[in-house]
């Protein structure tokens, strides 16, 4: 059984400049503006910034931005990991304890409460996932390696848990008993796309075994490799959501 979405043809039309920000120059460019720029307004437009990027690697200038020297800038910084949504954020934003400024000690409640609900939150399928092969052979590894955390967060935001890289078939069953969840394993692929561009595609199987259940393609012809990838991600986890049903 095969699954394929519609084609994404004009994305930077389809999707606002935040979701499309190729992370590795964007967010560089907005984390050195956060960590230098001299002026307060500039860091809080950053930081703004970089909370809508919808990056992972976004998370850890926003960390360091909790410690400028301007409350205004920790404050947005805080707000900001709180949209993000990365729940890794919880130790930076926990180890700030001694901030006295209201406003920052306010973001910086909001976000962790935020953030803890989401940690709490009941995983509703666990996902083996398998590293990214690139049948381009054009993508760099740091590329490879930003989609493979924006599978991840895509995953997590559906509610799945992930299995660790090394775990075994009885570990996994183990797992998969107690916690009383549907396991799937997803093989990422980025392969060229039928009329240029790039055509990001995702094989399901159970997990543990190797039952192939089908595969979802998503495909993009506008825009450079990192915005192409950064929009096709969540396309392609919402797909499998749907495909598979997860519930």
């Amino acid at each position: 059984m095969r699954f394929s979405s519609h084609l994404v043809a004009f994305l930077l039309l389809a999707f606002p400049p935040s979701v499309l920000a190729q992370a590795d120059a964007q967010t560089a460019s907005l984390a050195k503006t956060l960590k230098q720029g001299p002026v307060v307004a500039h860091r809080v437009q950053a930081a703004r910034l970089l909370g809508e990027s919808d990056d992972p690697e976004a998370m850890s200038p926003l960390c360091a931005g909790l410690a400028d020297e301007s409350p205004e800038v920790r404050a947005a910084a805080a707000s900001a990991l709180e949209k993000l949504a990365e729940p890794g954020a919880v130790v930076c934003l926990e180890a700030r304890k001694e901030e006295q400024d209201p406003q920052v000690q306010a973001a910086r409640t909001s976000a962790l409460k935020a953030l803890r609900a989401l940690q709490a939150r009941p995983a509703r399928l666990y996902v083996m996932l398998a590293p990214l092969k690139d049948t381009t052979g054009t993508l760099s590894p740091e590329l490879v390696k930003l989609i493979e955390a924006r599978l991840r967060r895509a995953l997590f935001q559906r509610g799945a848990a992930l299995a660790p890289e090394k775990e075994t078939e009885a570990q996994a069953r183990d797992v998969l008993r107690k916690r009383k969840l549907p396991g799937y394993r997803l093989v990422p692929e980025v392969r060229p796309g039928s009329s240029g561009g790039l055509k990001l595609v995702v094989l399901c199987l159970r997990y543990p075994g190797k039952q192939l259940l089908g595969s979802v393609e998503v495909q993009g012809t506008e825009g450079e490799p990192g915005e192409l990838l950064a929009a096709l991600v969540p396309q392609v986890i919402a797909d499998s959501a749907s495909a598979y049903k997860w519930r």
